[in-house]
């Protein structure tokens, strides 16, 4: 596998998107500006802690951000890696900002998920910007970092991994994925299926209404309803 080599930690069962009180606890606001640090009256029940304090970033999606950690070595050597611009720019540009830093972040007596470290603003915490962008479907995969080295086949990657996240609690599992690029993009065996199920059901969808004409054809209209009486004047 040709560096860089992506590490990506997979989600089964779990609703980001289609649990409606759960996406929509959080604050675009807050996150993007600091004079919005009290914008979170879309972030309960994460919006305050018991004396009344503002929680940045506010909301169950921040709160449940995800929380394992692996490590990788081979042959004796540790592989290395890096959190740098796994997340989108566009993201860390304009959606999270550079003077916002973390507040009574998982102070409260129910801990969701990861920390954050509050001397460092949101646009550099690049684990909380890519779990932010929620998934659209209950399995998907999000990029824990990238190893910066290749590796050879025949390789023994060891993997240490710190097992924090609860998925038992919404029956899920979790997995482990590394992947490589090429100019082509990524591997997603999902967008392959989508598309030909989509494609698939349009075709059934397509013939079923051909059938339908072929034996029993539209009935034309009466075209002397579209006719309209005429004055002297031809108007």
């Amino acid at each position: 596998m040709k560096h860089p080599i992506y590490v990506y930690y997979q989600l089964d069962n779990f609703y980001q998107i289609t649990e409606g009180q759960y996406v929509k606890s959080r604050s675009d606001q807050q996150l993007r500006s600091r004079s919005k640090e009290n914008d979170v009256s879309t972030c309960k029940p994460e919006d305050t802690i018991a004396k009344g304090s503002t929680i940045v970033p506010c909301g169950l999606v921040a709160w449940s951000m995800f929380n394992d950690t692996f490590n990788f070595s081979t042959n004796d050597n540790v592989l290395p890696v890096t959190k740098k611009d796994i997340s989108w720019k566009s993201d860390r540009d304009h959606k999270f900002g550079n003077d916002v830093f973390p507040k009574n972040f998982q102070n409260g007596s129910l801990i969701g998920g990861a920390r954050l470290n509050e001397f460092i603003p949101l646009s550099e915490q690049e684990d909380l910007i890519v779990w932010m962008r929620t998934a659209a479907l209950p399995t998907f995969r999000k990029l824990f970092g990238k190893i910066e080295v290749d590796l050879r086949a025949g390789d023994t990657i060891n993997v240490v991994l710190e097992n924090n996240y609860n998925t038992y609690s919404f029956n899920g599992k979790k997995k482990l994925v590394l992947s490589t690029a090429s100019w082509l993009g990524g591997k997603n065996n999902f967008i392959g299926i989508a598309y030909l199920a989509v494609g698939g059901l349009c075709l059934v969808l397509a013939l079923t209404f051909t059938l339908i004409y072929l034996v029993k054809p539209r009935r034309l209209g009466d075209p002397s309803y579209l006719s309209w009486n005429r004055n002297p004047s031809g108007h």
